[in-house]
């Protein structure tokens, strides 16, 4: 299930949304002009390290980096989708303070419960988890457009964002699950879970911008 757009129209432009998604690529080019394994190496967050606490820097530099084009393309494409509602709803400084907590729990989430490995942890996921929590809070049932594939074919419905986001987190828990306590590579479910999770409890915490 892959959203393509909502039906949520915005108060106000998202001149944060927008700014994040062109640092995001800005990053990624740079990432790909002097090597992956160079970059993120160097700027991702790694748990062991961490832990210990050194190379604290990297638990906000991880956030903008990303593994290849799918993982950078399907992360831009929810913030995208998703960020710009929360960005009207808090404003544009309260929504980088929320968007930078959630994130920061994202990493701690994983650090704690998806293993303390010498793995970087990289990726915006964790930070946009925090905004799909906040969505599924304040706007349930707004309608989201998404694509089902299915073998070679390809259907389109429109439906609340109650049941796909819903649906996004409990396929989240469950993957966790299966790799609780692991240190193996891959996807860093535990941080997609606390950063939706943090997400719901700030949305209630941070006051909703004055119009």
């Amino acid at each position: 299930m892959i959203p393509i757009k909502d039906d949520n129209p915005r108060s106000s432009f998202p001149f944060v949304t927008v700014a994040l998604i062109i640092i995001n690529i800005a990053v990624f080019y740079f990432e790909f002009k002097f090597g992956f394994d160079n970059v993120i190496g160097k700027f991702g967050a790694i748990p062991s390290f961490i832990i210990q606490g050194q190379r604290l820097e990297t638990l906000l530099t991880s956030m903008f980096l990303h593994g290849g084009i799918l993982h950078i393309g399907g992360n831009m494409l929810y913030l995208w989708i998703f960020g710009d509602n929360i960005e009207s709803y808090l404003g544009h400084l309260r929504f980088i303070v929320f968007y930078i907590f959630c994130g920061l729990f994202a990493v701690f989430a994983h650090i704690f419960l998806g293993g303390v490995s010498d793995i970087p942890m990289v990726g915006a996921s964790g930070a946009i988890a925090g905004i799909l929590g906040a969505y599924l809070i304040k706007y349930p049932k707004a309608k989201v457009v998404v694509i089902f594939p299915v073998f070679w074919f390809l259907f389109v419905r429109s439906i609340r964002a109650l049941y796909v986001l819903g649906i996004w987190f409990i396929l989240q828990v469950i993957s966790g699950l299966g790799t609780y306590g692991s240190e193996g590579g891959g996807v860093a479910f535990w941080a997609h879970i606390g950063g939706f999770i943090a997400g719901l409890i700030l949305i209630l915490i941070f006051p909703q911008k004055r119009r």
